[in-house]
C-alpha cells in the first residue's frame, strides 16, 4: 500500500473510532463529562500532519458528528473547521512545547471550539448551556496527553506521510 493512501486511511480510521467514541452509551452520571473526542482527534491531526488534515477534513468529521448526534447539520462542522484552521495555524509553536504546557495549549484551542458551538446554540435560539456544557473541558484537558501518545504510536507506526 502506498504512504500516501495509508495516511489517509490511519487519519479517517482514527476519526470513525473517536465518532463511535462519541455516541457510545455512558452512565448519566459521567454523561456530563464525555470528551470530545472528534475535537481532539481533529488537534492531532492538524498539529501532526498540517498538509494531509485541514478544515476541509474537520469539516467533513464535523458534518458526520452532527449527523450521528442528532445536533443542528453544520454546528460541529463549522466549530471543527476553525478548531483545525487555528491547529494548522499555530502547529509549529504548539508541537515545541512539552506535553504538559502542549496541553494547556490544547485547552485554549478547545475552549475556542466550545464557545463557537456555545455562540451556534445561541443564534439557532436553543435553550441555554449550563455549568455543565464546560464539564468535558475538563476530561479533555486529562484525555489529552493519551489521545496524543496514540495517535503519535499509529503515525509512527504506519510512517505516515507529511
Amino acid at each position: 500500500m502506498n504512504r500516501w493512501l495509508q495516511t489517509y486511511l490511519g487519519i479517517w480510521i482514527s476519526l470513525i473510532l473517536a465518532l463511535g467514541l462519541t455516541v457510545i452509551a455512558l452512565p448519566q452520571t459521567l454523561q456530563y463529562y464525555r470528551p470530545d473526542w472528534v475535537a481532539l482527534a481533529s488537534i492531532y491531526w492538524s498539529l501532526a500532519l498540517p498538509r494531509r488534515f485541514g478544515p476541509g477534513s474537520a469539516w467533513i468529521s464535523g458534518l458526520l458528528m452532527d449527523a450521528l448526534t442528532g445536533t443542528l447539520l453544520g454546528q460541529h462542522a463549522l466549530a471543527l473547521a476553525v478548531l483545525s484552521y487555528l491547529g494548522i495555524r499555530f502547529h509549529q509553536q504548539i508541537r515545541l512545547q512539552p506535553l504538559w504546557q502542549q496541553t494547556l495549549s490544547i485547552g485554549i484551542l478547545l475552549a475556542i471550539y466550545r464557545l463557537l458551538v456555545l455562540w451556534i446554540y445561541g443564534v439557532a435560539e436553543q435553550p441555554p448551556a449550563t455549568v455543565a456544557y464546560w464539564y468535558p473541558l475538563m476530561s479533555d484537558l486529562l484525555f489529552w496527553p493519551i489521545i496524543y501518545l496514540l495517535l503519535r504510536g499509529l503515525r509512527r507506526g504506519l510512517k505516515m506521510a507529511q
